[in-house]
């Protein structure tokens, strides 16, 4: 059942189907299958060689009306047994039963034999049928078509089922927006806006593009539809609100900062549709084996009818061509080349709906052989926000320290001067009053400068060992980072700042160590006393700090170097982390949802940041995988059994078509058993 020439519901029309074809010219048992999202990438329902365009309720119908015609054909054949239904009547009959499910079919094949692609399902199935009429097999034939149709209907719902989840970013895309002209709202379509302008949301509706919040107070969004948390996230006047974001409490307004198509859910829903085109290598290697199958079939089934000719003494033509004609009922791949690639747009699906874009079945095959994770710090196991943790001062009061050291630091933007400036206003320290004069910044050291007159140093170690200035040397070993304060050429006293740790990290250690990762290796640009203390904090193997992105990378090509064959992961916050995210074997960004270059580079992107989800990744595409060599195992037991029961005349053709139909429905369900897994 891979091949559909039943038209999926329009709603689902711009999701594409997981068993797309590269080059957009093969047109075999999975080359004929394109992408649905697009009118140039044409279905193969009609609107590309050879399908025949049906709408779902026709096709419905006709499944009906074969049924109808079937089971009464049954009863006039075991049953009734009128005199009239014979011959010409009969075959009529079964054949106003075959032809609303048969002819797609046929004809889907002749013009796929057309373009190139002789050796099809729809080969295998109309040689089958039509042969099944010429021996006068006529219920088999019908049964075959019909139950065929009838698993293409299955089929059907499953791949909708499948694409529910992705289904619903589009969802998030508001088909209007509220655009502020002159103070007054104006309803208007969101390709309109431009950037620059001010939309307003009310509560309960989706911001339908990318934005800074204005105003002065804070607002609550709900972000599931985009990160899978159900709780609302506070975002402060000028945080970014995305395309998607509810607004859940007051009516806000936006600062559009990115037109429509540019927007971050935009770039997702493209990033998922893409995904597709990446297959992994069990698709691959499956859509190769059915180019080769399908002829190795025809031509036994053809050996089946003509070597008995020659060896057996009471041979009968008829007997011997039914038995090739289960034999190609039974051997068509149609289990194969459903169940697995809907088993990955399964994994994929699952995925998008725990926040977790995978950017094509590819990846998940290789996150099932991960061994080794490498992981940035800040950003990633930390929040990278940096928080005075203790303040010791040597001489004078403590406040007075802070003042001194906040009117200086407020000099300078880097992130210890940031924490020293917050820690100062929330204990209300009034240190904007103080005089500030000749502020001197000196490179990986520190600040000088004059308050209230007198000579001030805030800085490193370094700094203080620049002016000979003696402080207590136990500071030297201080796992934190740390700013001293010199007054009037004295030590006066510190101030440690620390990178506050996520409280989900412990619980992804644990996780990932659970899913049978025992290497993992923390890399950052912080110091490497901090890195350390952060690793045993959490329970990392080895930690490497004071590191430059070229240092990360240099990294992960040693650690290819010692584990040759390994697979490498590496997470991070993908803002500076692009070089290392591409040099892994799987680069995975952190609470990307917002990021180009997290989308760019990464393979996997985790919209929210928490980094178990790394973990949640990996048990998904370990489901996925396991589902997809169930139903590999599945099909190539079970068509071997029957096909050898059939070559043997042990087997009728309605058993072949039991068996066939219910293999695939079997694996299709199987596959979309992975949406319902809890993980």
């Amino acid at each position: 059942m891979a091949k559909k020439y039943i038209k999926t519901p329009k709603s689902v029309d711009t999701i594409p189907s997981d068993h797309t074809v590269d080059d957009g010219h093969d047109h075999d048992h999975e080359g004929h299958n394109h992408d649905e999202h697009d009118h140039d990438e044409h279905d193969h329902d009609g609107h590309n060689h050879g399908g025949v365009s049906i709408s779902a309720w026709r096709v419905y119908g006709s499944a009906a009306l074969s049924f109808i015609l079937l089971i009464g054909g049954l009863a006039l054949d075991y049953g009734l047994k009128p005199d009239w239904f014979t011959g010409w009547v009969r075959l009529l009959w079964y054949m106003a039963a075959y032809l609303p499910v048969g002819l797609p079919v046929v004809v889907q094949g002749i013009r796929a034999a057309l373009h190139g692609s002789i050796f099809t399902e729809f080969l295998l199935m109309g040689i089958a049928t039509v042969g099944a009429f010429a021996i006068g097999e006529y219920p088999e034939g019908v049964a075959v078509m019909l139950f065929y149709a009838i698993g293409e209907i299955f089929q059907d719902a499953a791949v909708s089922r499948a694409k529910r989840n992705i289904k619903a970013l589009l969802d998030v895309r508001p088909d209007q927006a509220t655009l502020l002209r002159d103070g007054n709202p104006v309803t208007v379509k969101p390709e309109t806006v431009k950037v620059g302008d001010t939309i307003r949301v009310k509560p309960g509706e989706r911001a339908p593009l990318d934005g800074t919040l204005s105003g002065k107070s804070d607002a609550a969004f709900d972000t599931a539809a985009l990160t899978g948390e159900s709780k609302p996230r506070t975002i402060s006047p000028g945080e970014t609100v995305l395309a998607g974001m509810v607004s859940t409490e007051r009516v806000v307004e936006i600062n559009v900062t990115k037109p429509f198509g540019e927007s971050s859910i935009a770039r997702i829903l493209k990033l998922v549709q893409n995904a597709s085109a990446r297959k992994a290598p069990t698709e691959l290697f499956i859509r190769k084996f059915s180019r080769v199958y399908t002829p190795i079939v025809v031509l036994l089934a053809v050996l089946l009818v003509a070597v008995p000719a020659l060896v057996v003494p009471d041979y009968v033509f008829r007997d011997w061509l039914y038995r090739a004609l289960i034999f190609l009922v039974i051997s068509c791949p149609c289990a194969l080349v459903i169940s697995i690639p809907l088993g990955y747009f399964g994994g994929i699906g699952a995925a998008s709906r725990q926040g977790i874009l995978f950017k094509g079945s590819n990846f998940l095959d290789l996150m099932t052989k991960v061994s080794i994770v490498v992981m940035d710090k800040t950003g990633t196991l930390t929040y990278g926000v940096f928080k005075v943790q203790k303040v010791e001062s040597a001489g004078v009061e403590k406040n007075d320290l802070l003042v001194t050291a906040a009117a200086l630091e407020q000099h300078s933007t880097h992130p210890v001067a940031k924490a020293i400036l917050q820690y100062a206003d929330e204990h209300k320290l009034d240190w904007k009053k103080a005089t500030v004069d000749d502020v001197k910044e000196i490179a990986g050291h520190g600040l000088t400068g004059k308050v209230d007159g007198k000579q001030v140093m805030v800085g490193n170690t370094r700094l203080l060992d620049k002016f000979k200035i003696a402080y207590p040397a136990e500071l030297s070993d201080e796992a934190d980072t740390i700013a001293l304060v010199a007054i009037g050429g004295t030590y006066a006293g510190f101030v440690t700042i620390a990178d506050e740790i996520k409280p989900d990290a412990a619980h992804t250690i644990k996780r990932l160590h659970d899913a049978g990762i025992r290497t993992l290796v923390m890399l950052s640009g912080d110091k490497d006393s901090v890195v350390k203390k952060v690793t045993r904090t959490l329970g990392i193997g080895q930690g490497f700090g004071d590191l430059l992105p070229e240092g990360k990378v240099d990294q992960v090509e040693a650690l290819k170097r010692a584990n040759p064959g390994s697979v490498i992961a590496f997470m991070g916050d993908g803002l500076n982390d692009a070089p290392v995210l591409a040099t892994a074997d799987v680069g995975i960004a952190m609470g990307g949802l917002g990021s180009d270059a997290a989308i760019e580079t990464a393979d996997v992107v985790i919209q929210t940041d928490e980094p178990s989800k790394v973990a949640t990744a990996i048990a998904i595409a370990r489901a996925t995988r396991q589902v997809v060599w169930q139903n590999i195992g599945l099909a190539f037991g079970v068509k071997l059994i029957v096909m050898a029961l059939g070559a043997g005349g042990l087997a009728t053709m309605w058993e072949a078509v039991f068996a066939d139909v219910g293999v695939a429905l079997l694996a299709i369900l199987n596959a979309v058993r992975i949406q319902r897994m809890k993980f």
